[in-house]
């Protein structure tokens, strides 16, 4: 029998533990992870989850590595249905604040021409509960209706509505780029060096590149604090209140 293991299929990466990692890598597929596993995921078979939650991921949530790490414990792991699905009208910047792990984490903002590809997953009371813990209170959970953000599964069939986590903290815009949002998602280090590079401040604190910037966040709230002032400070981030999802419940 093939070996399903996360590590063995390429997803073994947590960014939780492995910071300049982010966002890890998502499935491209229907997946169902479960005990530590990736098996391919008959859609037609949704229909056992009907009573669990879809939450759409903009970030690391999209990773099996990181779902599997928040929400497993010893002789508990999880099982979550993991589905690819395009968004309408949702775009993917950065956070504007330090995540408790040191890295700079994605967010989404409200983009009417964005056409995105993220993961949708199916969580039970108690996962999203869990989930959370994890985000709150630099996230904030929001219903995302489709009539108003269209998300089409890989079947093409549409999900009527989902939860989506948006920053408290607002999106970095892209220094010295006119407020325009910077895009998430990408490669951590090179957002940090960017980022880096662009504030005497932010290199005097967390420099002088994205390794120190992880271990240093990573280890001291204060620092994590003092570098999301920074943002602020530096005229970074656009307010959530600006965002067509604010207005969401």
């Amino acid at each position: 029998m093939d070996d399903l293991s996360l590590a063995a299929l390429g997803f073994g990466d947590v960014p939780a533990r492995a910071p300049l990692t982010y966002p890890g890598r998502p499935v491209t597929a229907p997946t169902l992870l479960t005990g530590g596993e990736l098996r391919p995921l008959d859609l037609g078979l949704l229909g056992r989850y009907r009573d669990r939650h879809p939450v759409i991921a903009v970030g690391s949530n999209a990773s099996p590595a990181q779902l599997h790490y928040k929400l497993s414990s010893p002789g508990r792991p999880a099982t979550v249905p993991m589905v690819p699905v395009r968004v309408h009208g949702i775009a993917v910047g950065c956070s504007a604040h330090i995540g408790r792990y040191g890295y700079v984490a994605s967010a989404p903002y409200g983009d009417p021409a964005a056409r995105t590809p993220l993961v949708v997953s199916w969580l039970d009371d108690a996962q999203l509960d869990a989930v959370d813990r994890t985000e709150v209170p630099n996230y904030r959970r929001v219903r995302l209706p489709g009539a108003d953000f269209p998300m089409v599964m890989t079947s093409g069939e549409r999900l009527e509505a989902a939860y989506l986590f948006v920053s408290t903290h607002g999106v970095l815009t892209a220094p010295g780029d006119g407020g325009r949002p910077l895009p998430g998602g990408g490669d951590q280090s090179a957002l940090l060096s960017r980022l880096l590079a662009s504030s005497a401040r932010l290199r005097d604190l967390l420099g002088p590149d994205p390794a120190a910037w992880v271990g240093r966040a990573g280890a001291d709230a204060a620092v994590r604090t003092a570098g999301t002032r920074v943002f602020h400070d530096e005229g970074w981030a656009r307010s959530e209140s600006h965002d067509r999802l604010s207005i969401l419940p």
